[in-house]
């Protein structure tokens, strides 16, 4: 998580590869969420915070406007293995209401796309093909964790109701 110390710190610099051992204020490092948020909520003086959190590269401006572009053709796994649990949590942390509509309209249209893929996977390889085709099988490789979960529940209802519809056929 990207966070900007806002005190000098003594004895922090090799956070930022610096030989003395005061971490300055102003300087730039990346931290664990965890680590940074509770740096941010505690305060050592009444004035100003110890450090101030920004917003991770997998949320900065640039991949929201690829998202509001074509959220389909964004690789999310390549950004944040669980990228939407990730935007939940910094949306708890930062009040952004754009980030926010972006991400639910995102997974909104991707949800679509997911539930194509997962009720059709394995047709067109029955057929012959190739299961997915070059273009679904990238889309499935930049899945983040929830979605990822969300084709897989999807594909074995999709499985479970077609063998349910077989089942009824025969009776």
């Amino acid at each position: 998580m990207p966070c900007t110390f806002e005190l000098d710190v003594p004895a922090l610099g090799y956070l930022d590869n610096n030989a003395s051992h005061i971490l300055k204020s102003g300087t730039r490092v990346e931290l664990p969420l965890w680590l940074a948020e509770m740096l941010a909520v505690s305060t050592p003086s009444s004035t100003k915070p110890l450090v101030t959190l920004d917003l991770p590269p997998s949320l900065a401006p640039r991949v929201m406007n690829a998202l509001k572009a074509d959220p389909k053709s964004v690789d999310l796994r390549a950004l944040a293995q669980h990228f939407y649990g990730l935007g939940a949590r910094i949306l708890e942390l930062f009040e952004e209401e754009e980030v926010c509509d972006v991400l639910m309209e995102s997974f909104r249209k991707r949800a679509a796309e997911i539930q194509d893929h997962a009720s059709n996977a394995g047709q067109s390889q029955r057929a012959g093909g190739g299961g997915v085709g070059n273009d679904g099988v990238e889309f499935l490789r930049g899945l983040d964790e929830a979605e990822r979960g969300l084709f897989r529940a999807s594909h074995d209802s999709s499985k479970a109701m077609k063998a349910w519809m077989g089942e009824i056929k025969k009776s």
